[in-house]
């Protein structure tokens, strides 16, 4: 099903660059292809410090909280959004969720992935998920999880299979013009006083209490055992000065780089920098692994963890390898296993990424897919009004 005129469009979404996070830098790329096909597209969105740089064409709202409560921004005006075709909900969005499923507007959600809080945050999230939370993906014209994998293994894969045909998945995406293969880039090398010709692996993630499923303190644990192997840690938050501790404590010296935080135009340099990029992600919170496209756009090799979801980016053995979560030896042993690879197979995996992405992941892809499914949520629209 094709659309045949402009719809308007409106994302609603919890963080938004210049905020650094996988959620919003997927509504980023979401609104930007659509806003190229001529639709009319608004972001709602948290304001965040940062100076913006919004797509051409998307006109981004960056509200003021209420109250924030960690990640979760109370956007008030969200229960007064104007008068738009579709809304689609990047989720989880607590209390923003809550607003667009009672707004009356048809909307599709993005289920980006589970929630997993400590504390009394974890146990009032924990309830909300299981009512309100329910109500809002259940009372959605579509729910689009980043892949099937993901949706079967996770909290909701009840509710998933009660949906049926609503069910329509649609993965994360990648720019293969601006992240592109090439040779080892010398400079970021340099730059971080790293050796020129050993293998060095990069990790590209938010360190904070949010993200601390990310796995870093087993990444570290790993690469203490790997002498010959050199690591960029790309990224900021409050828990980077606990790994930098435990970074000294394991004795990793200057062949361990905190890089903080790298601007996106930067970005792909580190990777061309870098023999493989490592996700040593620990539990659900990882859903799928933007940093594995873009990784692979870039023609490396990757390895990370057996997780749903993240499974169905990576094709252990041919672009990848895939380790079990939270072991140590296992990480290491694939790293090295990476790093002894003759240049030729190690490029070959590189390669093999990088042709999947052309095939699967180019955001213009991704953008053919949201069309579709708009069309098809507007065809129901249209047949409900005339019944």
């Amino acid at each position: 099903m094709s659309i045949h005129r402009p719809l308007r469009i409106a994302h609603v979404t919890a963080t938004f660059p210049p905020y650094q996070g996988g959620t919003g830098n997927v509504c980023f790329h979401n609104a930007r292809v659509l806003a190229e096909r001529g639709h009319r597209v608004h972001v709602y969105t948290a304001a965040s410090p940062g100076e913006p740089d919004d797509p051409p064409g998307v006109t981004v709202h960056r509200l003021r909280p209420l109250i924030r409560v960690g990640n979760a921004p109370v956007l008030p005006r969200l229960a007064w959004l104007p008068a738009v075709d579709l809304v689609h909900l990047h989720f989880p969005f607590y209390t923003g969720g809550d607003l667009v499923a009672l707004s009356g507007a048809p909307y599709v959600v993005t289920y980006h992935q589970d929630v997993h809080l400590n504390g009394w945050i974890g146990g009032v999230a924990a309830l909300h998920d299981r009512t309100i939370g329910r109500f809002v993906l259940r009372r959605a014209a579509r729910l689009c999880p980043t892949s099937l994998d993901y949706l079967r293994h996770s909290a909701i894969s009840e509710l998933g299979k009660s949906l049926g045909q609503r069910v329509v998945p649609i993965p994360n995406g990648v720019d293969p013009c601006r992240f592109r293969p090439g040779g080892i880039d010398p400079e970021v090398r340099r730059r971080h006083r790293l050796p020129e010709w050993g293998v060095v692996a990069l990790f590209v993630g938010t360190m904070d209490r949010a993200h601390h499923f990310k796995g870093v303190p087993t990444l570290l644990r790993a690469l203490a055992g790997l002498p010959d192997v050199s690591a960029i840690l790309v990224g900021t938050g409050e828990l980077v000065p606990s790994y930098q501790r435990l970074a000294v404590e394991l004795g990793l010296g200057r062949r361990l780089v905190f890089a903080g935080r790298v601007d996106k135009d930067a970005l792909p340099a580190y990777y061309r920098a870098a023999d493989l990029l490592v996700l040593p992600s620990e539990t659900a919170g990882e859903a799928f692994g933007m940093v594995l496209l873009e990784a692979m756009a870039c023609g490396r090799a990757v390895v990370a963890s057996d997780l749903p979801g993240v499974r169905s980016v990576v094709s252990h053995g041919r672009d990848g390898l895939l380790v079990p979560p939270r072991n140590v030896d296992a990480l290491g042993a694939a790293i090295t296993e990476v790093a002894r690879m003759p240049a030729e197979a190690r490029m070959g995996m590189g390669l093999a990424g990088r042709a999947k992405v052309e095939r699967e992941y180019d955001w213009a892809r991704i953008g053919d897919l949201l069309e579709s499914l708009y069309a098809d949520v507007m065809t129901d629209q249209a047949l409900r009004r005339g019944s």
